[in-house]
């Protein structure tokens, strides 16, 4: 069963036939797993990854490291929601290491990032500070890799 979702992470496009002749499941059975899966949350959605750049739109994304005061019995959840509730929020995990909430951010702008920060995120309740790492080149994300192969540069020898 955790081949089919590693198959369905791999590429969600390939079908219960294509993912029954690759694990040896029935047809059927494919279908019944996914579709249960499908319903108790454990495939969360379906996504496709954009190439932004290539397609002619240029974003910008942050990585904001956020330091938080924790409060007695809600710990970092109750700011970490108030975050992820923000539409330009892509995403808050809560990490060790010097900062609590790391909060990956996608705007039109650097100016557009740096209002969020000023006037959105740093104002919260019980953030103590923030620190933020614009983007600069995207090589690999998710698994998928953004830069185009090198073609092989040695010189082609002669027998």
């Amino acid at each position: 069963m955790r081949e089919v979702l590693k198959i369905l992470e791999q590429d969600a496009r390939t079908s219960p036939a294509q993912i029954a002749a690759m694990t040896g499941l029935a047809e059927d059975e494919v279908r019944r797993l996914i579709a249960e899966w499908e319903r108790s949350g454990v495939i969360r959605r379906y996504k496709t990854v954009v190439d932004w750049e290539r397609f002619g739109e240029e974003k910008v994304y942050a990585y904001i490291d956020v330091s938080v005061a924790p409060e007695r019995g809600a710990g970092f959840d109750d700011v970490a929601s108030r975050i992820y509730r923000y539409p330009e929020v892509r995403s808050v995990m809560l990490v060790s290491g010097g900062h609590d909430l790391r909060v990956v951010v996608e705007g039109a702008g650097i100016k557009e990032v740096a209002n969020f920060v000023a006037e959105k995120l740093a104002p919260l309740d019980r953030v103590t500070a923030t620190n933020t790492h614009f983007l600069l080149k995207r090589y690999k994300d998710d698994g998928d890799i953004f830069v185009e192969s090198d073609s092989d540069h040695r010189l082609m020898v002669a027998p």
